[in-house]
């Protein structure tokens, strides 16, 4: 990622952090939490399908890991903390989420190999990963270059057969010109030769945060109705080997 991009998406974060209440993703709020159980429910299923279960043994990268809160619920699903990895912009978050979830030494000795840096240079080697998640972080870059650097630094760390696990928006947010939307087609272009199965999920969230806190049941049955949520959640597998 160029240094304007990087620096971009590090002032965007920091203009966040600035605007939101500290608890704005917080699950106590039942609109995050109705849209956390749906997606962690329809991803387990996808591991189960995908043959990836169980995690034990199964080395996973997550790809803007924040505070480290998925990299908890990988363990928590059976993954091995000195499998882990992850890697954020922000210093204050990889910090959080070594208090959180541990963090080994530089070279990844010790616990779960936690870092500081950009996607489009991923500081592992080749074929390093069975599973690499990332949530959100496509929409935040703007520049379709850096996009497909980003992506392709993904397939470099996957080995062959491995799985990214993407979850973005698939719609842009008219209140955050700081994101842009990706589509299928998109998805796809970013990741020639690969397997993709796409799911839309997660209820818009401006419909949930009215209606779930009246309604989980209502939710749960617009969530059904696929048109009004705005995320894909995908299983995006690398061949044995790239064309």
């Amino acid at each position: 990622m160029t240094t304007n991009e990087t620096e971009r998406i590090r002032a965007e974060y920091a203009r966040r952090e600035r605007r939101l209440p500290t608890d704005h993703y917080s699950v106590f709020r039942p609109h995050v939490l109705f849209a956390h159980q749906q997606k962690t429910r329809l991803l387990l299923r996808r591991l189960v399908d995908e043959g990836l279960t169980p995690l034990d043994g199964r080395t996973i990268l997550d790809v803007g890991c924040g505070e480290g809160q998925q990299l908890l619920d990988f363990v928590s699903w059976g993954a091995r903390r000195a499998d882990l990895a992850g890697i954020d912009l922000i210093q204050m978050r990889v910090t959080r989420a070594r208090e959180r979830v541990g963090g080994g030494n530089a070279d990844g000795e010790g616990g779960p190999d936690l870092r500081v840096g950009d996607a489009s240079r991923l500081p592992w080697r080749d074929a390093t990963f069975d599973i690499v998640h990332q949530s959100t972080v496509f929409t935040s870059i703007i520049d379709r270059g850096m996009k497909s650097n980003v992506a392709s630094e993904i397939l470099r760390v996957l080995k062959p057969g491995g799985v990214l696990i993407w979850y973005d928006f698939l719609l842009n947010n008219p209140k955050n010109p700081a994101v842009r939307g990706i589509g299928a087609r998109e998805i796809r272009a970013l990741f020639p030769g690969c397997s993709v199965r796409l799911r839309r999920v997660t209820l818009a969230p401006p419909i949930a945060r009215r209606l779930v806190p009246v309604s989980w049941a209502a939710s749960l049955l617009l969530e059904t109705l696929v048109i009004l949520n705005t995320h894909y959640l995908a299983i995006i597998r690398k061949p044995d080997r790239l064309p």
